[in-house]
């Protein structure tokens, strides 16, 4: 058995699809956009203990994944009510500023 569908109907479920995919991509852009992750870094960060910890040379953090891990540790153990979106741009902040790890 094969089903025809009317031409129109073929138009419109395309249109819906290229809509989805022009939404998809908009999504795709980092979450972390739009975040002050400077601001974020010196209220929960630099403020307890400076920015020596990035800069000694016996730094415990050796990968990008190890850094957002320690970034969502302080922030669940300091209670500082970073959202997941912060605590990537934070992350990223510092792994730019200090640690050049690749991603």
């Amino acid at each position: 058995m094969s089903v025809e569908l009317p031409a129109v109907r073929l138009s419109a479920a395309a249109t819906l699809l290229a809509a989805g995919a022009v939404l998809l991509t908009s999504l795709a852009a980092p979450a972390s956009e739009g975040v002050d992750a400077h601001a974020l870094i010196e209220k929960n960060c630099t403020s307890c203990h400076g920015s020596e910890m990035y800069t000694r040379e016996d730094r415990k953090i050796d990968s990008y994944t190890a850094l957002e891990t320690q970034v969502e540790a302080c922030n669940t153990n300091l209670d500082a009510g970073m959202f997941p979106e912060e605590v990537e741009a934070v992350a990223q902040r510092l792994n730019k500023e200090y640690y050049k790890f690749d991603q």
